[in-house]
């Protein structure tokens, strides 16, 4: 018979694990125990017991507190890890027990959460009538930061060389195009396709600086020998977009899939220019350290066959 695992030998406690998190959180053993309403003695017991049965030191004692070792650094991401899959699988049975198929977290750039978004909705709805589904819509970056938290189950949007993927697994989904919009009776939407140059001089509503769909709008106008647009409002609400273009010569750089949503109601149109600063692609991001439960992988099942149709589509529509 084989052995147990060494955490099972070693009789791992939840009170071990919320000690060390307490510990790096607080900087010393005396407030992490208050943190945890047990006295000092017992958390010193208990943490002296964990490291005798691993058999590292997973602390420094410091004259004034303590600091996690590498192997306290490692014990306690996983602490955090074991810990937050405890906290869902307790949210997981009450909505069970509640009559519900769970609750799942969606996170989405701007583009997708437009057209991905609701068909699939619509068909969990049928589907799944009893599985909850929230949204959340922002930049990849933030996103990325929920899905670590685990505030988030699954996500669409991108990876750049910046992102940490070693915990991560990416899908690619598809390619995600940008263009100009400004309000239906803008000047320049009378005059055929304007020129770099006149584009140069127009005022825009962007995205915010240090973002990349920023910084490649800007470099579009320096690659053509221009001086980037100088009067710009930066944003990255795109839901205030419209309302910005409205009463005011302002264009805006925003993916198509938004622009074509707001032109579906009227309140912008695209100019027939074609932009430079196109997007990188985007995909389904899951993490390689957390399982999904039932509910997110009935969700990303579903995502995936109606993205299977919505962007088969959208490439036709483009004469791909």
């Amino acid at each position: 018979m084989p052995n147990p695992p060494w955490f099972v030998r070693a009789r791992l406690k939840t009170r071990q694990l919320m000690l060390m998190i307490a510990i790096e959180e607080q900087g010393n053993i005396h407030r992490a125990a208050e943190s945890l309403n047990m006295s000092q003695p017992a958390a010193s017991k208990l943490l002296k017991d964990l490291e005798e049965l691993i058999g590292v030191p997973l602390f420094e004692r410091l004259p004034r507190g303590m600091r996690a070792t590498w192997y306290g650094e490692s014990m306690i991401r996983h602490a955090r890890i074991a810990l937050a899959s405890l906290g869902e699988a307790g949210a997981e049975i009450e909505a069970l027990k509640a009559g519900h198929a769970g609750n799942v977290t969606i996170g989405a750039i701007a583009g997708p959460a437009m057209t991905l978004l609701p068909p699939t909705l619509a068909r969990l709805h049928r589907d799944q009538p009893d599985l909850r589904v929230s949204l959340m819509v922002e930049s990849s970056d933030v996103l990325l930061e929920q899905l670590a938290q685990n505030r988030i189950d699954l996500m669409i949007g991108r990876l750049f060389a910046r992102h940490d993927k070693r915990s991560l697994q990416y899908e690619p989904l598809a390619e995600e195009d940008v263009c100009a919009i400004a309000r239906p009776d803008h000047p320049l939407l009378s005059r055929g396709a304007p020129g770099m140059a006149e584009l140069a001089k127009a005022s825009w509503v962007v995205p915010p600086e240090g973002s990349v769909l920023r910084h490649r709008f800007e470099l579009m106008f320096q690659n053509a020998g221009l001086q980037p647009p100088r009067q710009v409002i930066g944003t990255a609400a795109l839901v205030l977009v419209p309302r910005l273009l409205q009463g005011s010569d302002h264009l805006a750089v925003v993916p198509v899939d938004v622009a074509r949503h707001y032109a579906g109601y009227g309140m912008v149109k695209q100019l027939p220019v074609e932009l430079s600063c196109r997007m990188d692609s985007f995909g389904f991001i899951t993490r390689t350290d957390w399982l999904l439960s039932p509910g997110a992988r009935t969700v990303l099942a579903t995502l995936r066959e109606v993205a299977g149709q919505v962007y088969a589509e959208d490439g036709d529509s483009r004469g791909t």
